[in-house]
């Protein structure tokens, strides 16, 4: 598994966008968001339990990450359309503010190193990019277990300090200095 220092690997995807079929769909790749940071986060498949609990939770931070120059992804092994199906039907995920990225053919995912081999589908893994490519914050949890976006907001913070950040520090908190 690609981890904390290793380079983003490049992709081109389709994304699923809107609810609208004239709309829904358009191709993003790495270079997408130029100077931006990424926060790309993976769950196991459409159609799920865990899932829509952190997309909708990812959803409602959503402009906290855009204040931060962060835009989020998420995306699992289920196709553009199976992603818009998923949109129209659950009530959390209709005005989703952010692309569901399609990795049907599974290479950003195997790339990735987050391709549960006893199942095919995308371990619950998110990635903090820099601006330049770099994974700077890595996290997967068990298959059954929802992450903690708050979390992935707060070490996206620390991170754009450029600073030593203290255990559970937050934002306007004072960071460390070296002896």
């Amino acid at each position: 598994m690609l981890t904390v220092g290793d380079t983003f690997p490049e992709f081109q995807l389709q994304a699923t966008v809107s609810n609208d079929l004239n709309t829904a769909f358009v191709d993003l790749n790495n270079k997408s968001y130029p100077g931006k940071w990424l926060c790309v986060f993976f769950y196991p498949k459409d159609f799920t339990f865990v899932c829509p609990t952190e997309i909708t939770a990812f959803g409602a931070l959503n402009a906290q990450f855009n204040d931060r120059d962060c835009q989020i992804l998420t995306g699992s092994i289920d196709s553009e359309f199976v992603h818009l199906a998923w949109r129209r039907d659950h009530k959390d995920l209709g005005t989703l503010p952010f692309p569901m990225l399609a990795d049907i053919k599974r290479e950003l995912t195997s790339a990735l190193g987050i391709l549960d081999k006893a199942t095919g589908v995308a371990k619950r893994a998110t990635f903090l990019v820099d601006p330049e490519g770099i994974i700077r914050f890595v996290d997967v949890t068990d298959m059954s277990v929802g992450r903690n976006p708050q979390e992935v907001l707060r070490v996206l913070d620390a991170l754009q300090t450029d600073e030593l950040c203290p255990c559970n520090w937050k934002q306007g908190e004072s960071t460390l200095k070296a002896a």
